[in-house]
Order: structure tokens, then C-alpha cells, then sequence
């Protein structure tokens, strides 16, 4: 077995940990990373689709779940995204927005990882891939050695032992564990004594297992522009039919609301009062058909697929022999369609983990645990979860900047 000192050894290679190195090796640190991936950045370079969406023009609190809502102001404020921007562009990458001030990669997520890892050997960081972390125990500091903690390893078979003052615990979450996510930073804090928030996964796709199952497996890759709700939460954004139910962002938007068990209101029509809508084109041509109103708003293979649910007694009658109440009846349900989902497709598919290390036991601050001194948290580890968009990326910037700074 081999011991190596370090004066900061981050667990796990991704977006929050990148950045809590360079921070924290620039500001003269001795830095380690261990990876338990046989890379860093996996995660970096398979999101947005290969170009990484790595942040957002418009993050504000709201745009982040956590049982505490104030606990992310902190570190949103001390390293924004205009200031990750900045860092991209004195780098030259290229990059573009998108709709609702999400910034992706204009060529590869490549790009963006490439300059991490530049800032990183700015500050002579070192990296251990293929490294399992087995264990974290609690040192006594002296006068001659000011190591706080040893990390215990699995390195392909051979075990290694890392000593430092401070750790900072970026090892994600569940999500994607192709990726390398796992539950080790959450056994960590729970051995060392703090709480962790139930965890389920997030912006993830719904399954369903009765009648709806056909109808989405028959629209499979058929997507429409819709209003999802459940409780107090709503997202106006496309909705994708998939051969398991249904995705697209709205769907992923709302995932993090809902509970087994709740019902989700899908309004197909956002922009429209249906019944109003059904009534005004009777009136201007009676002798057109419902499905054939509908299909100027709609996808024409879905107007086909509900035609049979919801109307299948006047699919060949006009307009003009639907009395009102009839399409009133419909308006309301094209615009609050009750949809109860079976499940989720769980952590396999979730970009992210919802819940995780409390918040409670951590400074918002510094990121330190609050009982621990020289113990950081950050990114997914932690009870802080992002809207689809950016925002995750934007709080593992924020976040492992913080922990970076006072490491």
C-alpha cells in the first residue's frame, strides 16, 4: 500500500469537481482528483446531446429545488454564470444560445472539457482514474502534519491510501451510473454523521402500463407543444410520445414535482381555450369534421389516436351536428388531459438526482460541512437540483468555485 499527502484530494472527475480543482490548485493547493470512471468528464461530454449545455443567461433561485430554497443564493452570487462565460470566452470556446437562454457548445462538449482541463495544469493538478473510493477516516492534526483526512482506495486491484487537509466530495449522484454515478458520496456523509434528503431520480421520462401505453407506443417520436402540470408546477414546452410513455422537456420539467401515485394535467392546446376554439369553427364551417378543426393545431397522428377515445361516436359527424355541451366537453379535455403515469424510467434515464446531502449540515458559504472542518460538498452529492436548461452545470460551477476557494 502506498500513502501520498496532498493539501486537497476531490472525489470524482466531473463538472463540480474539475472546477473545485482548478479553483482551488490555482490559489497554490496541492490538488488530487479521483475518478472512479476511467475518464474524467463522461458526464460533460455525453449532455445536450455532445455539446453540453453548460449554462443558462437566466439562473435565479427559483430554477433550483432543495428543502432549503435559500441554501444555492450564496454560491450563484459568488461565481455567476456571466463569470463562467467569461472563463469560456478568454479560452476562445465556440458557442451558442438557444431557446430560453440555454448556452450550448457550438462544435463538441469536447471543447469545453479540453479547457477545464488546460486550467486544471495551470495549477499542476493530479488526476487517478480507475481510483473506487472505499473509505474516508478522520486524522488528528500535529504541529509537523496538518493532514485532516486519509482517503482508503480501490485502484484496479491495488489498494492506495491519499492523506490530506481537506476532501471535497463531487462524486455526483445516481443518475447515469454508465457514467460513473453511484451512492458513494451519500455513504460517505452518512458515516461521517450528516443527513441526507430521500433521493429519486429526476428529469426523467414517465412509464405507463395501462390503455396509454399503446396510444404513446403508436405515436412513438410524434411531439407537440404543451402545458404539463402537477400540483403548483407547470412547464409550457414540447412533449415527446416514445414507445414507454412519454418525454420530451416538459415531461423531464415536471418529473421533478411529481410522485407515485399523482396524476399529471397535459393541456395539448396551451395557446388555445379549446372549446372556444371548437364553437368559433362551427360556427365558420359546420360541415367540417372535428378531427379536421383539430388538425390545424395538431399533429394530424394524434388527433387520429384521441378521436377514437374521446369522440369516437361523431368522428364522422360535422361540426354542425356536435351540439356544445358535446364540445365543450372535449375543449376540456384537450386542455387538461388527466394522464396518471405507472413510474418513471428511474436513475437509468434521470439527468439528474433529486434530494441528497442535507443542506442543513453544510455552510452555504463555503460548502463545508458545517461538523467537519476541511469537508466539502458539491454538485449533485448535494440536496440542490436544477431545472433542464443549464442550471445543473451552473451549480457545479457555482458550487465547486466555493468549496475551490476555501478548500
Amino acid at each position: 500500500m502506498s500513502t501520498t499527502d496532498y493539501d486537497v484530494v476531490i472525489l470524482g472527475g466531473g463538472a463540480a469537481g474539475l472546477f473545485a480543482a482548478l479553483t482551488a490548485s490555482q490559489r497554490g493547493r496541492r490538488v488530487l482528483v479521483l475518478e472512479r470512471a476511467n475518464k474524467i468528464g463522461k458526464k460533460i461530454l455525453m449532455s445536450g446531446g455532445g455539446r453540453c449545455n453548460f449554462t443558462n443567461l437566466f439562473i435565479e433561485p427559483q430554477n433550483f429545488l432543495s428543502a432549503n430554497e435559500h441554501f444555492c443564493k450564496s454560491a450563484l452570487n459568488q461565481y455567476s454564470q456571466w463569470d463562467f462565460i467569461d472563463l469560456m470566452q478568454r479560452h476562445g470556446l465556440e458557442y451558442e444560445e438557444r431557446k430560453h437562454g440555454q448556452l450550448f457548445c457550438t462544435n463538441t462538449a469536447n471543447d469545453l472539457l479540453t479547457i477545464l482541463e488546460e486550467e486544471c495544469c495551470i495549477g499542476e493538478v493530479k488526476f487517478r482514474t480507475n481510483c473506487d473510493v472505499l473509505e474516508l477516516t478522520t486524522l488528528s492534526p500535529t504541529e509537523a502534519n496538518s493532514a485532516r483526512y486519509m482517503i482508503h482506495c480501490d485502484e484496479q486491484g491495488r489498494s492506495t491510501s491519499y492523506s490530506c487537509e481537506s476532501v471535497i466530495v463531487a462524486t455526483g449522484a445516481l443518475s447515469v451510473p454508465t457514467l460513473g454515478g453511484s451512492d458513494r458520496g451519500y455513504q460517505l456523509a452518512r458515516d461521517l454523521g450528516l443527513g441526507l434528503v430521500e433521493r429519486r431520480a429526476g428529469l426523467v421520462p414517465f412509464m405507463f402500463s395501462d390503455a396509454i401505453l399503446a396510444l404513446c407506443s403508436t405515436l412513438s417520436g410524434c411531439s407537440v407543444f404543451v402545458e404539463a402540470s402537477c400540483g403548483n408546477a407547470h412547464f409550457t414546452e414540447d412533449m415527446l410520445f416514445t414507445h414507454r410513455g412519454l418525454s420530451g422537456p416538459a415531461m423531464l420539467q415536471i418529473s421533478n414535482y411529481w410522485q407515485p401515485g399523482e396524476t399529471l394535467t397535459i393541456n395539448l392546446l396551451p395557446l388555445h381555450d379549446a372549446t372556444e376554439y371548437l364553437i368559433e369553427e362551427k360556427q365558420k364551417s359546420p360541415r367540417q369534421k372535428i378531427r379536421t378543426a383539430l388538425g390545424r393545431l395538431l399533429p394530424k397522428a394524434l388527433v387520429a389516436e384521441i378521436e377514437t377515445l374521446w369522440w369516437a361516436d361523431y368522428t364522422e359527424r360535422p361540426l354542425a351536428e356536435c351540439n356544445d355541451t358535446i364540445l365543450k366537453k372535449l375543449g376540456a379535455q384537450l386542455n387538461a388531459w388527466k394522464l396518471k403515469p405507472s413510474a418513471t424510467e428511474g436513475y437509468r434515464t434521470a439527468e439528474v438526482t433529486l434530494g441528497g446531502v442535507s443542506t442543513q449540515d453544510v455552510s452555504s458559504k463555503t460548502m463545508e460541512a458545517i461538523a467537519h472542518p476541511g469537508l466539502y460538498f458539491v454538485g449533485e452529492v448535494l440536496d440542490v437540483t436544477g431545472h433542464l436548461g443549464g442550471f445543473n452545470f451552473q451549480w457545479a460551477w457555482s458550487s465547486g468555485y466555493v468549496a475551490g476557494l476555501n478548500a
